[in-house]
């Protein structure tokens, strides 16, 4: 890692001014501060088409270039210098023009299980760019969810990398440190709140500033944190861990475009009543991994904000809500202040390429419904139709599957019941021995919106299993019921209500039907290995 930060540009170098302490003995008040600025953004995102040539290492072009180098040709060459600077130079430009930056460096990305993987990646390499690289080179579908975190262990805290962040700006505020580490994994929630605000921003908690000279709607809240004439505001009360001591108290805070404040007396924003304690322009804002045990807060609901030059665990501005709603509230307001418009541009960037790709990407838009009953085939416009006769050709398709299994000796029954049970074991939503915490963890770090779920075996009732389900921000745990019908089994959310043959089938009715769930399976948690 020593190696890597010689070789590293240094970071922004601003300096705060000299600002108030948290909790000091000394009274401040924002009266002396000069007027709020916006908070300057990063680098402006790569053009598209260095987007879709960032996903090779650097290993590639080695070996190009080696490979040009053992060509011989049968006569010999009285320009040799020529053609080898013509053939470098058109590797270099034709077949990967992103590998044009001289350094390189070798990084580690970690994912759930904690193995990890090497890969070389140039100097400018982007978070973005780092999560296209895996999803290309293990073949996973690309949902846009794929983000790559920082995780400092030592500190207990953990962020998203934005992804147009650079990954070794990230690395380089490390240190010395070998604990920190890069992960891999999905995260549902990071730009949840541009299609639904009003489950992130709860009204109590917003609020416009006298500088915006009205009212405003609250559906039109993303529009005004992006819009720099505009200046929303978030407040509410938060425990806060006092500077040089262990205890948490609450205070009422606010949030604003030039920092977080908070008043030393009641609820009053008046200027000499609010205490600064960061703004973001060299802050982070991290999540605490376990609030309790490592920093005694009295939820686990806790995150805070860090300087890119501090990394001792004194220098954290450590803060608490009481609920997941607050927090959310709280860490989406300081990522949308620090970054504005950048991270609209980072969530409409690869609906962007889809469009302009000439290729046809491999979703459920692509697929066409198609009726071959008949002596013509035709396409089935009509969507409700084309459900139905889905979800008909996958109840054939099973029934016809057990026939086949059940026709070859032993008793149907036995033989139907344990291929039914062995289906769901390759599913990338069941997660097998998964106990209730790290099912909930698991969840929670793949993102608290509606829909996200998986199944497991059920610890207290070996025959059973559970679905796990994230609704409202919380995650409900329903367990499936074995129901024996006749010597035939079957499976059940609703004490037998509703049957189905296997989990598959199961999973499949839920995402297209709520039944007594509170609301459709939409996403699930999946493991992957590096």
């Amino acid at each position: 890692m020593g190696d890597m930060n010689n070789t590293l540009d240094d970071i922004h170098t601003g300096r705060l001014g000299k600002k108030a302490e948290i909790f000091q003995s000394t009274k401040g008040n924002v009266s002396g501060f000069p007027n709020p600025a916006l908070i300057p953004l990063r680098a402006p995102l790569l053009p598209p088409n260095a987007q879709k040539t960032r996903t090779a290492l650097c290993k590639g072009n080695r070996g190009i270039t080696e490979g040009e180098e053992s060509l011989a040709s049968p006569v010999p060459n009285p320009f040799p210098e020529l053609i080898h600077s013509t053939v470098s130079s058109l590797v270099s430009e034709c077949l990967l023009p992103w590998t044009k930056s001289s350094a390189t460096q070798v990084i580690k990305v970690y994912n759930e299980d904690n193995t990890s993987r090497a890969v070389e990646v140039p100097n400018d390499i982007t978070a973005r760019d780092i999560c296209q690289l895996f999803v290309l080179k293990c073949h996973y579908i690309d949902d846009h969810c794929w983000t790559l975190f920082e995780h400092l262990s030592h500190l207990g805290i953990e962020r998203t990398i934005e992804d147009h962040e650079s990954v070794m700006e990230v690395l380089s505020s490390w240190g010395m440190d070998t604990t920190s580490r890069l992960y891999f994994r999905k995260n549902y929630a990071k730009y949840e709140f541009f299609k639904k605000p009003l489950d992130f921003f709860p009204e109590h908690m917003v609020s416009i500033s006298s500088e915006a000279n009205g009212m405003m709607k609250h559906s039109e809240l993303i529009q005004t944190f992006l819009n720099c004439s505009a200046c929303p505001e978030i407040h509410g009360h938060l425990h806060a861990k006092e500077h040089g001591r262990k205890s948490w108290k609450k205070f009422y805070f606010v949030l604003r475009r030039s920092g977080l404040y908070f008043s030393n007396k009641g609820t009053s924003k008046e200027p000499r009543h609010l205490q600064f304690i960061a703004e973001f322009s060299d802050s982070d804002v991290y999540t605490l991994l376990s609030a309790k045990k490592t920093h005694g807060a009295p939820t686990e609901y806790g995150f805070c904000v860090k300087s890119t030059k501090c990394s001792s665990a004194r220098d954290l501005k450590l803060l608490c809500a009481d609920d997941e709603q607050t927090r959310t509230c709280w860490v989406t307001a300081m990522r949308l202040f620090k970054y504005g418009m950048q991270l609209y541009q980072n969530f409409i960037q690869p609906h962007q390429k889809q469009k302009a790709s000439p290729m046809r990407s491999i979703s459920e838009n692509s697929l066409v419904a198609m009726d071959f009953s008949g002596q013509k085939t035709r396409v089935i416009e009509n969507p409700s139709e084309a459900l139905s006769v889905a979800v008909e050709e996958g109840l054939s398709w099973r029934r016809k599957s057990c026939h086949r299994l059940s026709s070859h000796g032993s008793p149907s029954t036995s033989q139907s019941s344990m291929s039914n049970m062995a289906l769901h074991l390759a599913q990338p939503w069941f997660h097998s021995k998964l106990s209730r915490d790290e099912s909930m963890r698991l969840i929670t770090q793949q993102g608290l919106i509606d829909g996200v779920f998986l199944l497991r075996d059920s610890q207290s009732n070996p025959k059973t299993f559970v679905l796990s389900l994230c609704h409202t921000l919380k995650v409900k745990h329903f367990q499936i019921l074995p129901v024996d019908d006749e010597g035939e089994l079957f499976y059940s959310l609703d004490d037998g209500h509703t049957r189905f043959t296997d989990l598959i089938q199961l999973v499949e009715f839920y995402q297209l039907n709520r039944g007594v769930l509170p609301c459709k399976l939409k996403h699930h948690c999946a493991r992957v290995t590096l």
